[in-house]
């Protein structure tokens, strides 16, 4: 795309992680007018505490692996705009299902079911949303060295594993919400460790995708 930088794409996406990250903190709050003395409280609101802890890795992660993969790009496209804007979408909306989660775990029935949907729904789009971004870079030859058929399928499959884990994962919640959260960290912890090693170099230039030499 002629005059957009992948350093450009980057910037804005760094811009919008943050601000998402920020948001999560702002629904740790503990009143002295409350209920209890400040340990109850505090053990109460576990929920609260609980959902921020894996939320903020879940958005740190993703904010490490989205810059591992745009390290391999050499060029954007059009379409890999809007695939990037599909996942900054699922990062911006997980604040406020998080907070839906906390809220609505210790209310329970129906609505704490919904509550689990929400926010499994969100992990689920950005899952998709990244699966999307590695699979059209490898077919658009956006990366930087040529990728064979089955080295790109294999990347996408070990990278897009969230798509059938998550759904799981939030099945698990409508029985136990506490072992839900434990399940969605073990999946962060998978995508903590690189899985795209094998494809393409880095260009740390981050030149623009038609801008010329």
């Amino acid at each position: 795309m002629p005059g957009m930088s992948r350093g450009r794409v980057e910037a804005f996406s760094d811009g919008v992680i943050a601000v998402a990250i920020t948001l999560l903190v702002l629904d740790l709050h503990i009143s002295p007018e409350g209920k209890g003395s400040l340990a109850h409280q505090i053990g109460s609101s576990w929920p609260t505490y609980a959902s921020y802890l894996v939320t903020f890795f879940v958005i740190g992660v993703i904010w490490v692996n989205h810059h591992a993969l745009f390290g391999l790009v050499a060029r954007v496209d059009r379409l890999l705009l809007f695939y990037n804007l599909l996942l900054l979408l699922s990062v911006t909306t997980l604040p406020f299902t998080t907070s839906v989660l906390a809220d609505y775990l210790r209310v329970g029935g129906g609505d704490g079911r919904l509550a689990v949907v929400l926010y499994g729904a969100v992990n689920e789009l950005m899952a998709l949303a990244f699966a999307l971004i590695l699979s059209h870079m490898i077919k658009a030859d956006l990366l930087h060295e040529p990728v064979p058929r089955a080295q790109g399928r294999a990347a996408v499959r070990r990278f897009g594993l969230g798509l059938f884990v998550y759904p799981l994962v939030t099945i698990v919640g409508f029985i136990s919400p506490p072992v839900m959260l434990v399940l969605y960290a073990l999946t962060t912890v998978y995508y903590i460790h690189e899985q795209t090693p094998i494809l393409g170099q880095p260009n740390p230039s981050g030149d623009s995708v038609n801008s010329p030499d």
